[in-house]
C-alpha cells in the first residue's frame, strides 16, 4: 500500500506541472466545484493506474508457473498450435457425424441446435485465436502456423456450410413442433442463424455448385487477407525538390527539411505517412510538393488493383451462384437494413444532408485558397489542399491541466462501468508464457453479483510487425458448457481418445462457474490492439491525445458488449450480432466523453472539465470529411452491386465517377485510394453501418444518457434491453424497447427512414473497428 500511495503522489506532482499536448479535438478544461464530488481512488483504481503507467511494475507476473497462450498448457510452441488445429479438426468431424445421425434418436434431435453451436464454437475458438496471433505475434513461425491453421479450419467451415446432411437435420428440427417449443428464444434465434447461413451457401444446389461455393469462399478468404495486408503496406516515396519547400514554416522540422534539401542539392525522398510528409501537407505554401505526396500516398500497383477487383468479382460470382443478383443483396438479407435499396435510400438522405454544410465548408476553403494565391476567381479545392487550408490547431490551454495518462483513462472507464452496470476492471496476474509479448497487460472484468465474468488482454503499445490501427478481437465467446455432453461425442466416435487430448485440454481451461448463476460457463476473453506510445522510466507514463482516448473508449465499447452479452449460445454472444448493429455500443461509448461528469472520473484531485468541445463544428474540414465518409459507404455499395460481375468493371473508374459526380473534391488522375480502403473486406457491403449506428448512438445518447450519464438505473436499462442479449434478439426489438418506440419493431423501410431522420452528433467522428 505504501508503494501505491507513493506512485499516486508522484502522479499528482506530474499533473500539477503538465499541460495537454494540444490537438484539434482536445477538451478545454477548468476546475469546477459544482460537479460531481471528488471520489477517492480505490485500491483497484490505483492498481489500474500502476498497471498501465509504471513500466517497471506494470505487469503482475508469476514466473513460478509456466503455461501457454491464454493459459492453454500445451500451447507453448508454433508446432503445438498446429497440433491444436489438427486435433480440433478431428473433434469437429466427430461432432459433425453425431449431428448427422441425430434423426436416429429422438433425444438427439433436441440436442441438434446445441451441438451445432458447439461445433461453431469449437472451430471459431481456434480460428479467432489464429486471427489474433497472425496480426499480433512477433515470432514469424507463430504467424505462419496461425496462417496455416486459419486457412485449414476456415476451409473446413466452408465445407460444413455446404453439408446437405446438416441442413436436412436442422430442417427436421425446425419443422418439429415439440422440438421448436423446447427451444429458448435465444436457442431459436441461433437455429435461425444457422438456417440462413446454410441458405446462403448453395445448400439447395447440385454437388458441383456446392464445390464451386467452397472454392470461391476459400479464394475470397485468401484474397481478403492479401488485400488487407496490401492496404496498409507502405507507399513509394515522393521526390521533393528544395525549391518546392520555400516558405515552409520554420518550426524545427520545416527548417531541417529545407537545410537538408539545400545542402545536398538533390531531391528529397519523402515517404507518405512520415512526419516529414505531414509537415509538408500542412505547411508547404507551394502546391507541387503537396500534390506529389498526395499522389504517392494514393497510388496503387496493378497487382493491388487486380487483387481488389478479383475479390469483388469472386464475391459477386458467389452471390450469383446462390441466387442473389449481388453480393450486397445476399449480405444485407439478415441485417437491420435488409436490402441494398434501403441502404441506398439511407445513404442518399445522409449525403444530401451533409452536402449542405460540406459545400459551405468547401466555400470557406476556396476563399482561403483565393486569398493565398491572390487570384480574382475562386480556385478549385483539390485533394492535396485539404490539410493546408484547414484552420490551425488551437493553442494549448492557458492553465495547468492533468494529463490523461493511459492508466487514468482505464481508471475512468472502470469507474464509469461500475456506476452504470455494477461492473469494474481489476488487474490480473499473467503467468509466464500466457501472452505473446511483454507489452500485453491483463485485466479481469468483475461483476458485483457474479464475480469475474471475463478477461481483457490489452496489447496497446506500438511495435514493429504488429498490425496497424486499433481493433477488438473476440478470442472466446460466452457459452454455457455444463450441458455439452462430450461423453456422447466420444461414445459415437469409435476413435481413440488420445487423438483428441490436445483439443479437449483446450476446452477445459475455458470452463468456469459464476456466483449465483446455475450451470457452468465459458467466459468471454477479448483482446484490444492499439498503437500508443510505450511508457518508460525516462519519459514517464503514456499520455494519450484526445483522439487516442476516443479510440480506447470505442474499442472498450466492443469489449464490454462481449463481457455483458453473456449468452448461453456462442453464435449470439456479445458482438456476434448484426453488422449494422454491432457498432452501436462502441460509438455510444465515445459519446460519454462529451459529459463533464464522466470526464471527472479520470481524475482524483478535482480537476473537472466544463465541456468537451471537440472541434465544435469550427473546422470546415470536419464537414468535408463527414461527407467523404458517406461517399465511401456509397462506393462500398457500388463495388458490391451487380456491376462487379461486368467484364469491363474498373474500380478506379467507379471511384472517379462517384467523386466527380457526387463528391465535393474532384478525383485526382493517377490515384486509386480504393486499394487502401481496408474495410472493403471485413465490412464488404456493410460499411454504411458506421453511419447508421452513429445516427442510432446519437439518438440514444441524447434521449437516454445525456442528462444522467452515470446513473445506475439508466445503465441497467441499456444493459437489460441491449447489451445482455448480444445477437440473441432482433436488433429492432431491442432498439424499440430501449427507446420505447413500438413503430421501430417491424424494422421495415419506414423504420430505416425514421433512423435516417435522426440527427448525428457530428462532434463524434471516427472510422474504427
Amino acid at each position: 500500500m505504501i508503494a501505491r500511495l507513493t506512485e499516486h503522489a508522484s502522479w499528482k506532482l506530474l499533473r500539477q506541472t503538465a499541460f495537454y499536448k494540444a490537438s484539434r479535438n482536445n477538451v478545454v478544461a477548468r476546475k469546477l466545484s459544482t460537479l460531481t464530488p471528488v471520489i477517492p481512488p480505490s485500491p483497484d483504481d490505483l492498481e489500474l493506474v500502476s498497471l498501465f503507467d509504471q513500466p517497471q511494475s506494470g505487469r503482475k507476473t508469476r514466473h513460478t508457473s509456466v503455461t501457454g497462450i491464454f493459459q492453454h498448457t500445451r500451447l507453448t510452441t508454433p508446432s503445438a498450435f498446429t497440433a491444436l488445429a489438427d486435433s480440433t479438426l478431428v473433434r469437429a468431424q466427430l461432432l459433425t457425424e453425431r449431428i448427422l445421425r441425430a434423426r436416429q434418436s429422438r433425444s438427439e434431435l433436441f440436442k441438434v441446435v446445441k451441438n451445432l453451436d458447439r461445433l461453431s464454437d469449437l472451430l471459431c475458438g481456434v480460428i479467432d485465436l489464429a486471427e489474433l496471433l497472425r496480426n499480433a505475434h512477433p515470432d514469424p513461425q507463430w504467424v505462419q502456423s496461425a496462417n496455416d491453421s486459419y486457412e485449414k479450419l476456415c476451409e473446413y467451415m466452408n465445407v460444413l456450410n455446404t453439408n446437405v446432411g446438416l441442413y436436412d437435420v436442422l430442417d427436421v428440427v425446425l419443422h418439429d413442433p415439440e422440438v421448436v417449443k423446447s427451444l429458448s428464444s435465444e436457442a431459436y434465434q441461433t437455429a435461425l442463424i444457422f438456417w440462413r447461413d446454410f441458405e446462403k451457401s448453395a445448400i439447395r444446389l447440385p454437388p458441383a455448385s456446392r464445390e464451386k461455393f467452397v472454392s470461391l469462399s476459400s479464394e475470397i478468404l485468401s484474397l481478403g487477407h492479401e488485400f488487407v495486408n496490401q492496404a496498409s503496406a507502405p507507399r513509394a516515396a515522393a521526390l521533393i525538390e528544395a525549391s518546392e519547400l520555400e516558405g515552409l514554416k520554420d518550426d524545427g522540422m520545416g527548417a531541417r527539411l529545407q537545410r537538408q534539401a539545400s545542402s545536398t542539392q538533390k531531391s528529397l525522398l519523402v515517404y507518405p505517412g512520415s512526419h516529414q510528409a505531414y509537415m509538408i501537407m500542412r505547411s508547404a505554401p507551394m502546391e507541387s510538393p503537396r500534390k506529389k505526396l498526395y499522389v504517392a500516398a494514393h497510388s496503387s500497383s496493378s497487382r493491388q488493383i487486380a487483387c481488389l477487383e478479383r475479390l469483388l468479382s469472386a464475391r459477386a460470382e458467389l452471390a450469383r451462384l446462390v441466387g442473389w443478383d449481388s453480393y450486397a443483396g445476399m449480405v444485407l438479407h439478415d441485417k437491420m437494413a435488409k436490402t441494398p435499396e434501403n441502404v441506398n435510400h439511407f445513404l442518399d438522405t445522409f449525403l444530401d444532408r451533409t452536402a449542405v454544410h460540406a459545400r459551405e465548408a468547401l466555400y470557406a476553403l476556396r476563399l482561403r485558397k483565393q486569398a493565398h494565391l491572390k487570384t480574382s476567381l475562386l480556385p478549385v479545392i483539390q485533394a492535396w489542399d485539404r490539410s493546408y487550408y484547414c484552420p490551425p490547431e488551437p493553442p494549448e490551454p492557458p492553465v495547468p491541466l492533468p494529463p490523461l495518462s493511459l492508466g487514468h483513462v482505464f481508471m475512468g472507464m472502470s469507474r464509469l462501468f461500475k456506476h452504470l452496470y455494477g461492473v469494474w476492471l481489476r488487474p490480473s496476474e499473467i503467468l509466464a508464457g500466457e501472452v505473446w509479448h511483454p507489452d500485453v497487460r491483463k485485466v479481469e472484468v468483475v461483476d458485483e453479483e457474479h464475480g469475474v465474468i471475463g478477461w481483457i488482454y490489452a496489447d496497446l503499445f506500438a511495435r514493429s510487425g504488429k498490425a496497424c490501427g486499433a481493433a477488438h478481437y473476440t478470442v472466446r465467446c460466452s457459452r454455457r458448457t455444463d450441458d455439452d455432453d462430450e461423453a456422447g461425442d466420444l461414445k459415437m466416435s469409435g476413435m481413440e481418445e488420445g487423438l483428441l487430448q490436445a483439443s479437449q485440454c483446450f476446452e477445459r481451461v475455458k470452463r468456469h462457474r459464476l456466483r449465483g448463476v446455475q450451470g457452468e460457463y465459458q467466459l468471454p476473453l477479448v483482446v484490444l490492439l492499439c498503437e500508443f506510445s510505450r511508457p518508460s522510466v525516462l519519459s514517464g507514463p503514456t499520455i494519450l491525445e484526445w483522439h487516442e482516448v476516443q479510440t480506447l473508449f470505442h474499442e472498450m465499447g466492443h469489449a464490454m458488449h462481449s463481457m455483458i452479452g453473456r449468452t448461453e449460445y456462442h453464435n449470439v454472444s456479445g458482438t456476434r450480432c448484426a453488422t449494422d448493429f454491432v457498432e452501436l455500443p462502441s460509438i455510444l461509448m465515445e459519446h460519454f466523453l462529451s459529459s463533464p461528469t464522466v470526464l471527472s472520473l479520470f481524475d482524483t484531485d478535482g480537476f473537472l472539465t466544463d465541456s468537451q468541445t471537440g472541434n465544435n463544428h469550427q473546422d470546415p474540414c470536419h464537414f468535408i470529411d463527414t461527407h467523404s465518409s458517406v461517399l465511401l459507404s456509397v462506393l462500398d455499395q457500388i463495388y458490391h452491386s451487380p456491376s462487379a460481375l461486368d467484364s469491363e468493371f474498373d474500380s478506379t473508374a467507379a471511384l472517379s465517377q462517384l467523386s466527380n459526380t457526387r463528391g465535393l473534391i474532384p478525383h485526382t488522375p493517377g490515384t486509386s485510394f480504393q486499394t487502401q480502403f481496408g474495410h472493403l473486406f471485413g465490412y464488404g457491403a456493410t460499411y454504411y453501418s458506421y453511419l447508421f449506428d452513429r445516427a442510432i448512438a446519437s439518438y440514444v445518447w441524447r434521449h437516454i444518457f445525456q442528462s444522467s450519464p452515470v446513473e445506475r438505473e439508466v445503465g441497467e436499462r441499456y444493459k437489460r434491453e441491449v447489451l445482455c442479449h448480444g445477437g440473441g434478439k432482433n436488433p429492432w426489438l431491442m432498439l424499440s424497447a430501449l427507446l420505447k418506440m413500438p413503430a421501430l419493431e417491424g424494422g421495415d423501410a419506414a423504420a430505416m427512414q425514421a433512423v435516417g431522420q435522426w440527427r448525428i452528433d457530428d462532434s463524434v467522428v471516427f472510422n474504427r473497428h
